[in-house]
């Protein structure tokens, strides 16, 4: 008989990327996607191997480095002291209080270690449902994120849309929010979902999502959709998320937005990853390999990107070149704060793309301030 995770993973690959057409923002009045009779896979992975593996090399690189675009804490790095199968079909990201290697950060010698990883190079999506089914870490200076970043990276020009970032200190809330040119950082245009009743994020899995189609994206959790933004949105500002996106994974920790972890915050904390998966509502082509876009023509379309760039960021790919990027990010509807990029982008500050140097730190680019590639 089939397992009941294997019985969810094909109800949720048959769901489609249709959604109600009127989205009301906020948990209060979250409605409900509605399911699609034709859902095609374009990328998935449910992170199956054995305990203490490496993630899958044809679809994930790992970036190394810190990120002081967005005064993160961390050092980003390979191998699977940081990011690894945990054996039972999750991929478990963790961060550490220490320095095994000497590892320098913006600020000095690092104090803590995590992981960040992407698809650039391997798969670009550009329309579809793209989510993630994870249970994010607590505490303090916790910093989860699942984005995407507009290729090529030219953060904010070339777009971040930010699927689910969560701060430790708002251990209910997530928040969905893109960047682009002339809304980036603290100017980014998002909202945020609140659990009921006290409920916190990092105490059960979630699913987390986005139903992206030409001039549309749509953001749900466990399926409730809470907002949705359209050209309308953006005051007359360019909207650059009809191309194709690549996605991220990565737990920072300290930086502007969530602050610096303090005497509170029990190390290590993880971000464990059940499954991440592109869907489209007809055949359509994921990109695989460098260049590869995965178009639909379908109903429901999706990209992905990262978060928003800060100030240029020096990241390198495990076993790559170094690149460099710029990319910031802060949170829907976010509060100003000191950005990834040297101001606060809403929420989240600069980040780096693919490499990883970010905005002060390493972030490079988009709110989360990750590298772009």
């Amino acid at each position: 008989m089939a397992s009941p995770r294997l019985l969810r993973r094909c109800l949720l690959a048959a769901l489609s990327a249709a959604l109600v057409g009127s989205v009301a923002v906020g948990p209060a009045r979250a409605q409900a996607a509605a399911p699609a009779a034709a859902a095609v896979t374009t990328f998935s992975d449910s992170f199956d191997g054995p305990a203490g593996s490496a993630v899958n090399g044809s679809k994930w690189t790992l970036e190394t480095g810190d990120n002081v675009n967005n005064h993160e804490r961390q050092y980003y790095t390979s191998g699977t002291k940081n990011a690894a199968l945990d054996g039972q079909g999750h991929l478990v990201i963790t961060a550490r209080k220490e320095n095994p290697a000497g590892y320098q950060c913006w600020y000095g010698s690092c104090q803590y270690t995590s992981a960040r990883l992407n698809t650039a190079g391997k798969f670009n999506a550009q329309y579809g449902h793209v989510e993630a089914r994870m249970k994010i870490p607590r505490g303090q200076g916790m910093w989860p994120a699942f984005w995407m970043l507009g290729t090529p990276v030219n953060w904010p020009d070339s777009g971040e849309i930010d699927v689910m970032e969560n701060v430790g200190f708002e251990p209910s809330t997530v928040h969905g929010t893109v960047h682009g040119p002339g809304y980036s950082g603290s100017g980014g245009i998002g909202a945020g979902y609140t659990l009921p009743n006290g409920q916190a994020f990092a105490d059960a899995f979630h699913t987390f999502a986005v139903d992206w189609a030409p001039d549309s994206i749509t953001w749900s959790v466990d399926g409730n959709v809470y907002q949705r933004r359209t050209p309308a949105d953006l005051g007359g500002k360019t909207w650059v998320f009809n191309k194709p996106f690549f996605l991220i994974l990565n737990l920072a920790v300290g930086g502007y937005w969530p602050g610096d972890p303090d005497g509170s915050t029990q190390l290590p904390q993880q971000l464990v990853v059940d499954s991440v998966s592109v869907t489209t509502s007809d055949s359509a082509a994921g990109g695989a390999g460098p260049g590869a876009r995965g178009q639909v023509r379908g109903r429901g379309r999706r990209e992905l990107r990262e978060r928003h760039p800060g100030p240029a960021l020096r990241l390198q790919r495990h076993g790559g070149a170094g690149l460099d990027r710029r990319l910031g990010r802060h949170p829907a509807g976010a509060r100003q704060m000191p950005g990834r990029h040297g101001q606060r982008h809403g929420g989240r500050v600069g980040r780096p793309a693919v490499g990883l140097h970010r905005r002060p730190p390493t972030r490079s680019g988009p709110s989360r301030g990750r590298t772009t590639s």
